[in-house]
């Protein structure tokens, strides 16, 4: 800058600033301009980015909410429901549980695990039935089993399923528990299974089917069921199902006694019970079954309280589902019991229902 004109800039600038100096507050005032009244925002008082839900996925079978999509394989699980059996670890954890008729009356559970990453001890593991591959192949499981019927064991080696077999090919997968007798005391996990999956070169990830699902405020209408009560066979033998209006629940029972899972001391619960019929034939003397898993049928669904009544439809590559007038009724976000039960002499001779609390 030129030195003269900076110091005629620099005189004019001091001469402004006395002038200012100079007027007093009795004085002539100027005008103040009020500017827009703008929020001021402090350090303290800087908003937080909205927080985003992280877990933002569902998971495909239980319609609960997970952190990450996962295509991780389920894993299917024969679990022995013989008295001798009970109470039976990991039934809480599993994603899916189907209740069945085995030989000599008494049912076996095929649990479904898919959604829970932790540890979960499961068992007792028994043998497996051609009906019992069906359902866990439903859901493109890995099958696992302490041994078989001659006609599973044909299924499994000719068509090369791939499954963990206690006393076959996966004996390190599993472990006895000497505070039980056997066979009632074989037991694995979750993880072990999955190691041995992975020793085996099967496969890890799958196409899983998902099911539809209802929002947390959505109106079912149906009829009023408090509580499920059903017979399989053996008239010593009673699975009930309680609503439990604070859970939005319904809670399991055997012969009026709350079924328990070992692992948490929990009672077994679901978000959705299924009752349906099946026609059953008895194969041989030992009373080994074949179950129609194919046909179709008559169904109940509880849910929230409810009852829908309606059919089961089973296609080719894909889990049994429940239709009411064709249409594929969701489920409840939770874990799902689906109890087969004979249809003779009638379906509806094996459900009792009353809407009393």
């Amino acid at each position: 800058m030129n030195p003269p004109k900076f110091s005629r800039l620099m005189g004019g600038m001091l001469a402004l600033l006395l002038l200012s100096s100079c007027n007093n507050d009795d004085t002539q005032k100027a005008e103040i301009v009020t500017p827009v009244d703008v929020p001021t925002i402090t350090e303290e008082q800087t908003p937080e980015p909205l927080e985003v839900a992280s877990l933002l996925y569902t998971a495909p079978l239980t319609g609960l909410p997970v952190e990450l999509v996962s295509t991780l394989r389920p894993i299917a699980v024969m679990v022995n429901n013989a008295p001798q059996a009970r109470p039976q670890s990991g039934l809480t954890q599993a994603d899916i549980v189907y209740e069945v008729l085995a030989e000599g009356g008494v049912t076996r559970f095929v649990a479904i695990y898919q959604s829970h990453n932790e540890v979960v001890t499961v068992g007792p593991v028994r043998s497996i039935r051609p009906y019992l591959i069906e359902l866990g192949e439903s859901y493109n499981g890995l099958l696992v089993h302490a041994g078989g019927s001659q006609a599973a064991y044909s299924i499994i080696q000719k068509q090369g399923k791939e499954d963990l077999d206690e006393i076959g090919n996966a004996g390190a997968s599993f472990w006895r528990d000497k505070s039980r007798k056997a066979p009632h005391n074989l037991y694995t996990d979750v993880e072990k299974l999955r190691a041995g999956a992975d020793k085996l070169k099967y496969k890890t990830e799958v196409t899983i089917p998902s099911y539809p699902f209802r929002t947390n405020d959505e109106l079912i209408s149906g009829e009023n069921a408090n509580k499920i009560d059903i017979s399989f066979l053996l008239k010593g033998y009673k699975v009930s199902y309680q609503y439990d209006t604070a859970s939005q629940m319904y809670k399991r029972s055997i012969n009026d006694s709350p079924h328990i899972d070992l692992n948490n001391n929990e009672q077994l619960q679901a978000a959705n019970v299924i009752v349906m019929g099946a026609d059953h034939k008895v194969l041989d003397d030992v009373g080994r079954l074949s179950v129609d898993l194919e046909s179709g049928g008559e169904a109940m669904l509880f849910q929230r309280g409810v009852m829908i009544k309606g059919n089961w439809i089973h296609k080719a590559d894909d889990v049994i589902r429940f239709v009411k007038d064709g249409i594929e009724v969701p489920f409840v976000p939770g874990t799902t019991y689906i109890n087969i039960v004979p249809n003779e002499p009638t379906f509806d001779s094996h459900v009792t229902v009353t809407n009393a609390e």
